[in-house]
């Protein structure tokens, strides 16, 4: 099989088709997508070149649905129970596989991984058992670095059944860091909802590690739309933040204790702080996305914050399509009104449901 294979949400497969679809063709490349609905991938068939290529230049960091993807080396369907490993070394040992892949071996690292459905967390035990011994069959045959490497590429064992599984890679700047592009997050015990995992994850997928220390510090001014009853306020009090909750319903009694939260009740809508001091605003109020899109562009434009994180709610269908036009017109107002270059980032995260989280900082 050629191609390659992108995880996402279950039931949002033809949302995750139709992005490669258009990504794939802005880079000339027209393959076509396999979908089922809620399996949790899709696959998109090309040529070996160009799945290759895709690896490369297909930015994981700008697709929304698609947590991650790889570039597909071989695709077994009849594993044997008594020895699967050997059957994955026949299969990368194909002299097309080799020649075709040239250069890609040895990998740096190996991820033994499923997909995001009920199936796939039955499996999960499976691959924790297997992953030692593959990836020690896998270095007898030099598919693997003898010790871990970020400068190769990361090998991909996506197994469908105890039977079949799908090995391919990434390269290490082009995709997520965590097995199956999902950040493992614990609820907090304290937090006063389980919303606060939202934004918690999206600052790990949004600023990087390395910039976290500067752009997200203890004693940063942050506002906080919709607030009500401070999922997203927790996050922001843990990192140290001061912040203005701004909603007409009540907030936790243990955020107020704080003495970092200024309950203020108004209309999230009509909120604007006094002065320009804000770096971050959160938002993730249920309302039309337009909306929501054109208040957080406002807040931007006018210099009312410095970055910004927000939901936006997804319609029942043609999601991608709708989503792109939201974005779209948020991209045009800030070129038309801003204030320079910006960066825009938007991703259906793990913890997202019928949504999708957006980033927007100035640069």
């Amino acid at each position: 099989m050629n191609g390659i294979v992108a995880y996402c949400r279950p039931g949002f497969e033809s949302d995750c088709a139709a992005e490669l679809q258009d990504k794939t063709a802005a880079l000339g490349i027209y393959g076509y997508c396999q979908t089922k609905a809620q399996q949790g991938y899709v696959v998109y068939r090309c040529q070996n070149e160009e799945a290759e290529h895709l690896a490369k230049k297909l930015v994981l960091k700008e697709l929304i649905f698609t947590r991650q993807f790889f570039a597909v080396l071989a695709h077994v369907t009849d594993l044997p129970q008594t020895d699967r490993v050997s059957a994955v070394q026949v299969a990368l040992l194909d002299e097309t596989v080799q020649e075709a892949f040239t250069g890609i071996k040895p990998c740096g690292d190996l991820r033994v991984e499923t997909p995001d459905t009920n199936d796939g967390k039955e499996l999960s035990k499976f691959c924790r058992k297997f992953t030692v011994p593959l990836r020690q069959g896998l270095r007898q045959i030099d598919w693997l670095t003898t010790k871990e490497s970020d400068r190769r590429p990361t090998l991909h064992a996506f197994f469908l059944s105890n039977q079949e599984v799908m090995i391919g890679f990434s390269y290490s700047f082009n995709q997520s860091p965590w097995l199956m592009g999902i950040p493992r997050l614990r609820s907090p015990s304290e937090a006063p909802s389980r919303s606060t995992l939202k934004l918690d994850e999206a600052f790990q997928v949004f600023v990087p590690e390395h910039e976290r220390e500067a752009r997200i510090s203890s004693g940063m001014n942050a506002v906080d739309l919709g607030a009500a009853p401070g999922g997203w306020t927790y996050q922001l009090v843990r990192r140290g933040m001061m912040v203005q909750a701004v909603d007409n319903g009540p907030m936790a009694e243990s955020l107020m204790e704080t003495g970092q939260v200024k309950h203020i009740r108004e209309d999230g809508f009509k909120y604007r702080p006094k002065k320009k001091n804000v770096t971050w605003l959160v938002c993730d109020m249920v309302e039309k996305p337009a909306r929501v899109g054109e208040l957080m562009t406002s807040w931007l434009v006018e210099g009312d914050c410095q970055e910004a994180i927000f939901n936006l709610k997804l319609p029942m269908k043609r999601r991608y399509a709708a989503v792109s036009e939201y974005l779209e017109h948020i991209k045009q107002d800030l070129v038309e009104n801003g204030r320079g270059r910006f960066e825009l980032q938007a991703k259906q995260l793990y913890h997202d449901r019928e949504e999708i989280t957006v980033h927007i900082r100035w640069l």
